[in-house]
């Protein structure tokens, strides 16, 4: 049958709920604050609710396996399980019961549907609890408490998103060899050249790409204004030849009237810090709106803008405005689909790249501002303004059904915004009339000069409204058949050859001798004990800093007796390779290296579907994934028809394996660590990385609790009414933040934070573990999983270096 197929019988699923009822004390009180539950316990008494379930707006969020669902789970603890097996569902209790086994019966007889036999609640289990009112309300809170928290549906369905809050970060990695290549950032016209020759033959280069929306205010004035995006680009191997080339297409023209082409130059300027300071670089070519950059003195980290720079302005020019040829991009965004009502975003760019997706931050509904949402790219327009002025800025529905509300219906732009090269937002609320069908319709939008009364116009089509949910509610039993939609066969992504993990010894090039003896009576977690005299093999000379049994100090990375930790730098004597005397103690095998620093995930707290939507869209190879997981015996018959056509699915579907595994042997594996192991070795450390710290900001969100506010204060010095502006979209109906519930605002503070420093992982490990080592009563003396991150992060070069063989050594 069609995937679409939803039109599904749900009378047995009344009938597991009826069950439930009558032997649930909290039943009422359930069913009104749970939306799945009430959306079908209502629709049995034909009541109109007030309580949406996202269900109804995503019918896939829940019913297939591979859906975009954020069940959170913890590696150390697992409380919910993301995708239930059928086996198991079919054996749960009725206190047990969830609306996965609910769904899970559903997808059985759309599956089979000559099996018609519903499943029987076990009701002996229920004796136990049916005279105990508190056993019964203490057994299911320790079993739904933090999962319900973490997915707050009723908070998600009234989100302007509707539910589509996962954070985006657009940027790519290319890795190349030494034959070079271009690396492109997606949807753009900014490129990186990397010539044939650039690095040694056998050896690569990985190349980052970014694009950072808002510019350095430094280079926005009287006499420079910037006409690109922030580039920040990234390389893994310092060892070259050859320098590379950033090519760029700007937003701008030097006019051709002499005056303009003497006292004006368009420039580039390069950093080795997102806030500068910046210089100015000589190497440059220009032809037309394009600029061609030679990047001689490279680094692990620049940051490159293009600007124009005037020398002088001389009357009648005022800025440096009126001796170029000045373009304004312009992109609506909104949702994926459009509902009854939704926001839509005018976004002014003042450089060429428009994002295919934007992270909305400010969202208000109701006066209360809503959690971060990733909005989509609907149209977009290019504007050629000769100086910054006001604008004007309507969005006209040229629909009858749709309306933009008469407080939106007309924004402005000021002088002072487009001056800054900022990105400027307005936000629009649209809203349908009556109760007539819903359906994507047109709309215009009016750009006018204040000034000349000049008006520029565009038209934007929206996206097709949700799909309905049918099925969860009574229905007549025979189904409807609808044509099945087949897509049109994908072109075959080339596979990526990913290095093979090679177990030896580690190559190191740092050593330390123990200058004390340190032995604690209370161990500590990944801090090392040694013997005065000890030799210690020290991964990298860079060092971390952190709390140790009292105070903060610097460590360096090191390795003593099969054991990966923390040695404090005042206590050893740092000497070279040739040096060290005796090492025997301090050799460590790669693959032990593997697992000891992936150790932190057993305790990280995750949520499932974006770790496998986050491995599915970074891993090209489903066969080199399935070998390091242990699944080289998979073949292609493993796989139903659905996950042939794309390399994610496939990716996916093992990733799904590996989930199901673990849980089937809870004591002894858990997914997370595994799953970390595996990429570490098909060396994938940036899509480790990416992992590292969505997973440790989410764990520290859920550490914190309500200490999230003293947090806040060191790390971004935030105010008492901006904490509250955090709290405020989480508050219940008393207007405070339960302890329960208190991990949220964290985790909106420290998602924002992070996001402001790109892809430096380091950096952001590094600063919240300080942060967290200087709070009054910090959490990291007992907690040390982030210290643990630190370890891992700090040793990927050394495993890299040791763990994969570059291609002279295997010929």
């Amino acid at each position: 049958k069609s995937k679409l197929d939803l039109n599904i019988d749900g009378s047995d699923v009344l009938e597991h709920i009826h069950a439930v009822s009558k032997t649930n004390p909290f039943w009422n009180e359930l069913s009104a604050s749970n939306p799945f539950i009430y959306d079908i316990a209502a629709s049995n008494r034909n009541e109109n609710s007030k309580y949406l379930s996202v269900l109804k707006e995503n019918p896939y969020l829940f019913s297939r396996i591979s859906s975009n669902r954020e069940s959170l789970a913890s590696s150390g603890d697992e409380l919910d399980i993301d995708c239930l097996l059928r086996k198991t569902s079919a054996r749960r209790s009725g206190r047990s019961k969830s609306i996965s086994d609910f769904l899970d019966i559903i997808d059985n007889q759309r599956l089979n549907p000559h099996k018609t036999a519903p499943q029987k609640t076990v009701a002996s289990d229920m004796v136990w609890l049916q005279n105990d009112r508190e056993a019964y309300k203490m057994a299911w809170l320790s079993h739904r408490q933090l999962t319900r928290s973490c997915l707050d549906l009723e908070a998600r369905s009234q989100s302007p998103g509707w539910a589509q809050t996962q954070p985006t970060d657009v940027h790519i990695v290319g890795k190349l060899n030494h034959e070079g290549g271009s690396v492109q950032l997606p949807d753009s016209d900014i490129n990186v050249h990397v010539p044939m020759g650039h690095v040694l033959l056998g050896e690569f280069q990985e190349v980052g790409l970014k694009a950072i929306l808002n510019p350095p205010s430094s280079l926005n004035n009287e006499l420079s204004i910037t006409v690109s995006p922030l580039i920040e680009i990234t390389l893994s191997n310092l060892n070259t030849r050859e320098a590379i080339f950033l090519e760029v297409k700007v937003a701008a023209k030097v006019k051709n009237d002499p005056l303009s082409q003497v006292m004006t130059d368009i420039v580039c300027f390069y950093s080795l810090s997102k806030e500068g300071p910046f210089k100015k670089l000589q190497n440059c070519y220009f032809y037309e709106d394009t600029v061609q950059v030679k990047l001689t003195d490279l680094s692990h980290l620049m940051y490159i803008v293009i600007a124009v720079q005037a020398n002088k302005i001389q009357p009648p020019a005022t800025t440096v405005w009126d001796y170029v040829h000045r373009t304004v991009s312009v992109g609506i965004y909104g949702p994926k689909y459009i509902h009854p009502s939704f926001t839509a975003v005018f976004t002014a760019f003042g450089h060429n790249y428009i994002p295919r997706k934007l992270t909305i931050c400010d969202i208000k509904k109701g006066g209360r501002k809503m959690p971060p949402v990733v909005f989509q790219l609907w149209g977009k327009h290019t504007l050629l303004l000769e100086k910054p002025q006001d604008l004007n800025i309507s969005l006209i529905s040229c629909d009858p059904d749709f309306e933009v509300k008469v407080e939106n219906q007309s924004k402005s732009i000021k002088e002072e915004q487009l001056k800054t090269g900022e990105m400027v937002r307005q936000q629009f609320l649209f809203s349908m009339l009556g109760s007539r069908e819903m359906h994507f319709f047109i709309f215009l939008v009016q750009i006018k000069d204040l000034k000349s009364g000049q008006v520029m116009q565009f038209c934007v089509t929206t996206p097709d409204p949700a799909p309905k949910l049918s099925g969860t509610v009574s229905r007549p039993k025979c189904l409807q058949k609808r044509k099945e939609i087949k897509s049109a066969p994908l072109l075959l992504i080339p596979t990526v050859k990913y290095p093979k993990f090679q177990e030896k010894c580690l190559n190191i090039n740092t050593y330390g001798v123990a200058l004390k003896t340190v032995l604690r009576q209370s161990k500590i977690d990944y801090l090392l004990e040694y013997f005065k005299g000890d030799t210690i093999a020290l991964l990298g000379e860079d060092k971390v800093k952190a709390i140790g049994q009292t105070k903060i100090k610097e460590w360096y990375v090191g390795v003593l007796r099969k054991k990966v930790g923390l040695v404090h730098r005042k206590n050893v004597k740092v000497i070279s390779k040739e040096q060290a005397m005796d090492t025997a103690d301090s050799e460590l095998l790669t693959r032990n290296l593997v697992e000891q620093i992936a150790l932190p995930f057993k305790k990280l707290t995750y949520i499932y579907s974006v770790v496998l939507s986050t491995v599915s869209e970074s891993v090209y190879d489903w066969r080199a994934l399935a070998e390091v997981l242990g699944y080289s015996h998979m073949s292609w018959d493993d796989f139903n028809e659905k996950y042939v056509d794309k390399e994610s699915e496939r990716v996916a579907h093992v990733v799904k394996r590996l989930k199901e595994d673990c849980h089937a042997n809870k004591k002894k594996r858990l997914f997370l660590y595994e799953l970390i192991v595996a990429l570490l070795k098909i060396d994938c450390q940036g899509l480790v990385a990416r992992l590292t710290q969505d997973t440790v900001i989410l764990t520290s969100a859920v550490k914190l609790g309500k200490g999230w506010r003293e947090l806040a204060e060191k790390l971004a010095r935030l105010t008492k009414q901006q904490i509250e502006a955090y709290e405020v979209p989480h508050q219940g109906k008393n207007g405070e933040v339960t302890l329960e519930m208190m991990w949220k605002p964290a985790y909106d503070f420290l998602y924002t934070w992070g996001a402001h420093y790109g892809d430096s992982y380091r950096d952001v490990l590094q600063d919240l573990q300080s942060a967290l080592d200087k709070m009054k009563n910090p959490v990291t003396k007992h907690w040390r999983e982030l210290t643990g991150t630190l370890i891992l992060v700090n040793c990927m070069d050394v495993l890299r270096a040791s763990a994969f063989s570059t291609e002279e050594e295997e010929e």
